[in-house]
């Protein structure tokens, strides 16, 4: 066969003899995906005015194009540091972002009397509060993305992050009420007219730790003693670690009196430890240990009381929220009422009544947005969050290391059962609790906290599909990234 003949090799096919895996960054994708996010942001925008105030003013537009050019930059940062990182996590997030400061807005039409709603600015009141607050996160999510070029780059600081998380918890804790404490739960700290949420920030810290800790102690936990109807239980030796992590999530729920941050805590671990091992005995160890500590501060709350008194309380109010109707059960009511009202389809985008309901802006959003877009609306936004959790998982399916699959499943599993507490507490599946909903509530602690934690995914995701070589060169790892594994490990090579 003459030199002529031989057909050209096509880059595809010079890809595959080298040993790399082609793959598309999809930005394009996110880009497009993000439009369309801030066009459904404004369009909610629009509906609200048209809804609360007959008419739509000029301006309706800026929060929603303001949004944009926020999401836009850190489109461009994530083009620039991140380029192969999941394209459906930026425009889903954005979407609830946006979402949350629309219905802020909405909530600061509804308290202003008829005559100042017309004039009510665009950045004045919570909904303006809420944008500068997205305008932080969204450049502490970039900033992180810029730092941090490697995931398993965190493993080097992880008993520093563990410690700084364990401070974070324990400060509104020992902080005296009037420093610490919000409706019951002493979550905060607070000086001045400004307040802060540490627990937002100590589940990432602690989260990271758990991820590097339990990868060193994985085969250990891994061990079986004794197999019970087909389940394989651990030895007894090693339950030290899950009851130490038990003790402090009940320290929590005693003295913060928060049953959603000691179930988030000790959830993240315990979902974090079955993924390190695979043992589903971790699961119901866990279970049976949660379940057995509330029902005993329950007990102790209604004889011994002192600590125990807050929980008990609560118990009480969720087993009968009717029963004192207008004093303590009075929020879960009202609560109940407004997803009742909003039936499947809403009274529509402004067409509620946000102001007559307690803590609409915060711990009650979800149920406030529920009386205006309905159970299939509130179903959608259900469908994003579970979007989210879904690629955060695969992003810890798809990585290579051990580190950043305990790391991302324990991000993505924290995201939704952060979610499940604050559902499950205003439809009174569980007790009311103090946390905040994801992108949807306002407060800057949440918001930046939750973006960090997309931005750590961001970067996961990033690591995970970056193309791979099997001669292990530089394409083999994230960019910046350390070529040794953690912990001395041999390098995982992943061929074509």
């Amino acid at each position: 066969m003459t030199a002529a003949a031989v057909p050209a090799a096509s880059p595809a096919s010079t890809g595959e003899e080298s040993g790399v895996r082609l793959a598309r960054s999809r930005r394009n994708a996110e880009l497009s995906l993000l439009l369309l996010a801030v066009v459904l942001v404004a369009a909610y925008a629009a509906m609200i005015e048209a809804k609360a105030l007959d008419t739509i003013t000029p301006d309706f537009w800026i929060p929603a194009a303001a949004l944009g050019l926020v999401f836009l930059g850190l489109h461009l940062v994530i083009r620039w540091l991140a380029p192969y990182a999941d394209p459906a996590l930026l425009p889903a997030v954005a979407l609830l972002n946006g979402i949350g400061v629309g219905f802020l807005r909405r909530y600061d039409l509804a308290k202003a009397t008829p005559a100042e709603r017309e004039d009510l600015a665009v950045f004045a009141g919570t909904g303006g509060r809420q944008l500068a607050w997205t305008l932080a996160a969204v450049v502490l999510a970039a900033a992180l993305l810029a730092i941090l070029r490697d995931h398993r780059s965190l493993s080097r600081y992880a008993y520093t992050l563990g410690l700084a998380g364990i401070v974070l918890v324990m400060i509104p804790a020992v902080l005296p009420s009037r420093f610490s404490e919000i409706n019951g739960a002493k979550l905060w700290i607070k000086f001045g007219g400004f307040s802060i949420q540490p627990g937002e920030f100590a589940k990432l810290a602690l989260l990271t730790f758990f991820a590097y800790y339990l990868v060193r102690k994985r085969e250990v936990l891994s061990l079986a003693s004794r197999r019970v109807l087909g389940i394989d239980f651990p030895r007894g030796r090693d339950l030290g670690p899950v009851l130490v992590v038990w003790l402090v999530s009940l320290l929590v729920l005693i003295f913060e009196k928060d049953l959603g941050t000691s179930l988030l805590y000790f959830g993240m671990f315990v979902v974090t430890l079955y993924i390190a091992t695979e043992r589903v005995s971790w699961l119901l160890i866990g279970l049976i240990l949660f379940f057995g500590g509330a029902y005993l501060a329950y007990v102790l709350g209604s004889t011994v009381g002192g600590p125990f008194a807050n929980f008990y309380d609560r118990a009480q109010i969720w087993l009968d929220p009717f029963a004192e109707p207008y004093d303590r059960g009075y929020q879960l009511v009202q609560g109940l009422l407004t997803l009742g009202t909003g039936g499947l389809f809403g009274a529509g985008p402004g067409g509620g009544q946000p102001a007559l309901l307690p803590e609409v802006q915060t711990d009650f959003i979800f149920a406030g947005i529920g009386e205006e877009i309905g159970l299939f609306g509130l179903s959608a936004l259900l469908v994003i969050y579970l979007l989210i959790v879904e690629r955060g998982l695969r992003a810890a399916l798809a990585v290579r290391d051990s580190f950043g699959k305990l790391l991302a499943g324990g991000l993505a599993f924290t995201l939704g059962l952060q979610v499940f507490v604050i559902v499950g507490g205003i439809s009174k599946l569980i007790p009311l609790t103090g946390q905040t909903t994801p992108f949807l509530s306002a407060g800057g602690s949440s918001l930046m906290a939750n973006w960090l934690l997309i931005a750590l995914l961001l970067r996961v995701s990033d690591g995970a599909r970056r193309p791979v070589t099997g001669a292990g060169g530089p394409a083999a790892r994230p960019a910046g990234g350390p070529p040794e594994q953690l912990h001395g490990a041999p390098t995982e090579v992943i061929r074509p």
